[in-house]
């Protein structure tokens, strides 16, 4: 499906909001920053003094009062994670914190994603019991446990809940709940992913102990330390970007660009090839993000902690070469998946049959790889997507995706209040999903997927659409504006990055690697010529030369052997028919 590209509308109000802005920045910076929210000078400070206090969080204090006992009365605390990145870098924030408050029993369990799924279940409650913690903390899991966390209870284990997907109608009897999208919490950033949540219950932990003396006769730990492990979870579970978690992604990449990161974190950053000192918010959810749930979704995330917490070079970078091998074995397992889900919509030879809701299984496909999956379908077919995986004799998992628009956990929920015993498990947000059936009522599930879709979108939303900051003019098209544009970073999820279009005439255009377009071009009416590539594209569709490119674009600064120069980095370009 080949999207249209929309410019964003610049109206009376975005006027308004850029009019209050510094008149020193380029009128393009200040169009840009109105139409993401930024009312303000203020507004784009992301100084650490602006960050959110974490006594807004509801049961935070009750958490740290747990917290603070177990650490001066020297008890046992074990952290149950999550298999995925967020997880991963709120298990490794937590037990680094914990033992630098000097706990010296800690200890962390991740479930196994393939025999025991997501979460603090029954199973992993048992398991859990024979480690004989005093204290678990569940991070960036755990409002939906209440059966595992039930167990721990009556084993007389004291449980602190940080999570930061949305409840279900039944909270867990925990000893305290830390989670910003809970009923009655104040806290102004629903937005915070897991770790952001880990690290504020951390951040009232040490300012608890800080009034009892604890650090009289030791060093007091600095938090901002693992505000890199911070920015990486924040980028790679693609949450909103408030302007909290902006200020947060931003401290976390002036530390790895100053050489201050984890050993992990460095050691990540080589096997992928990106320098530290240039590296921009999109570098962490698309270099090391894939790499650290690599672990998670073919083997086992322990490696993925393992590495984060490393505290040397060498073997950081041992781990980290084990985890860029399983990222390749990944990729290759990702690509024939790809194929065969490509076969079965080719069933479909009228696009007008499509399911608006699309749920896809193949008995073979690898269990950790669905998610992926999923998202690769939804961006190619513009509709929510769920890719089914076999989990056992009986029961299918899937992963799901979807468009803006369509709440998935709502729709879920919506699905099981229809049909009850449909659903034997589900969660997740908006966008990003997961879910247990019985294989035999994947049909019926379909079904139902679909009409739930058709009831809450329209044929207009199921239209892709790329969105524009506009044109950019041959003056603006330089290095000086691309580093201007970063620097007002770091961009992501609802602050996107700056996106412009323009047409083009091609001076000279190549395949590069099996599937990248490398262009030459240069804007209409001028001699300027600009290098640009396009990535992932199909050379079947672009089989001839063509004259002019309609493209859009990020301004983007090359670095190859000590050279600096412009590069247009494309994700969308159609060919212009001329005279």
């Amino acid at each position: 499906m080949i999207p249209s590209i929309k410019r964003r509308n610049i109206g009376p109000d975005l006027n308004q909001k850029m009019a209050a802005l510094p008149d020193t920045l380029p009128a393009v910076i200040r169009q840009i920053l109105a139409s993401r929210g930024v009312a303000s000078e203020n507004d784009m400070n992301l100084e650490m003094g602006n960050l959110l206090s974490y006594t807004d969080l509801k049961d935070i204090a009750l958490g740290a009062d747990i917290i603070e006992q177990a650490v001066i009365s020297g008890q046992s605390v074990l952290v149950v994670g999550d298999f995925d990145a967020d997880g991963a870098t709120a298990t490794a924030l937590t037990c680094l914190a914990l033992r630098a408050f000097g706990l010296e029993q800690v200890d962390y369990l991740v479930p196994d994603r393939f025999t025991l799924g997501y979460g603090l279940s029954a199973a992993l409650a048992d398991i859990a019991i024979t480690k004989k913690p005093d204290v678990v903390i569940t991070v960036d899991n755990g409002i939906s446990s209440v059966e595992g966390i039930a167990i721990l209870q009556a084993a007389g284990v004291r449980v602190v809940v940080t999570d930061h997907h949305l409840p279900g109608a039944t909270l867990p009897n925990a000893d305290a709940i830390i989670n910003p999208n809970q009923a009655g919490c104040d806290f102004p950033s629903k937005a915070a992913c897991g770790c952001a949540v880990a690290f504020y219950l951390m951040a009232a932990v040490r300012a608890k102990l800080l009034a009892q003396g604890w650090f009289a006769a030791r060093s007091v730990p600095n938090l901002a330390e693992y505000l890199d492990l911070v920015a990486l979870a924040t980028v790679a579970d693609v949450v909103p970007f408030d302007r909290n978690n902006r200020i947060l992604v931003h401290q976390g990449l002036l530390r790895i660009r100053a050489g201050q990161a984890r050993p992990g974190i460095n050691a990540l950053l080589a096997v992928a090839g990106k320098a530290a000192p240039h590296l921009v918010g999109s570098d962490l959810g698309f270099a090391i993000g894939p790499r650290l749930n690599a672990a998670g979704r073919m083997e086992d995330m322990s490696l993925g902690i393992a590495c984060l917490m490393a505290e040397s070079e060498e073997e950081a970078q041992i781990l980290a070469k084990q985890l860029d091998n399983l990222n390749k074995e990944r990729r290759f397992v990702e690509q024939s998946m790809q194929e065969q889900a490509k076969t079965l919509l080719d069933n479909f030879t009228d696009p007008a049959t499509l399911p608006w809701g699309l749920c896809l299984f193949d008995a073979d496909w690898h269990e950790g790889v669905i998610g992926i999956l999923a998202s690769r379908i939804k961006d190619r077919t513009h509709r929510p997507v769920i890719a089914f995986a076999a989990s056992g004799d009986t029961e299918i998992k899937g992963s799901a995706r979807s468009i803006n628009g369509f709440h998935l956990r709502d729709a879920l929920d919506l699905i099981a209040t229809r049909h009850p015993g449909m659903l034997n498990r589900f969660g997740g947000h908006a966008m990003a999903a997961g879910l247990t059936i019985d294989r035999g009522d994947l049909m019926a599930f379909q079904s139902a997927f679909d009409q739930v879709v058709r009831e809450q979108l329209t044929a207009d939303d199921l239209q892709a659409v790329m969105w524009s900051d506009g044109q950019l003019d041959g003056s603006e098209l330089s290095l000086d504006m691309a580093d201007q544009l970063q620097r007002i970073g770091p961009f992501g999820h609802h602050f996107p990055a700056p996106t412009f279009d323009g047409t083009f005439d091609i001076v000279d255009q190549r395949i590069v690697g099996q599937n990248h377009l490398k262009l030459v071009l240069s804007p209409i009416g001028t001699n300027q010529h600009i290098d640009a590539i396009v990535f992932n594209i199909d050379p079947a569709e672009w089989p001839t030369p063509h004259p002019q490119v309609c493209l859009r674009y990020q301004l983007d600064i090359n670095r190859f052997r000590g050279n600096t120069s412009l590069q247009l980095m494309g994700d969308c370009l159609t060919a212009v028919a001329t005279a």
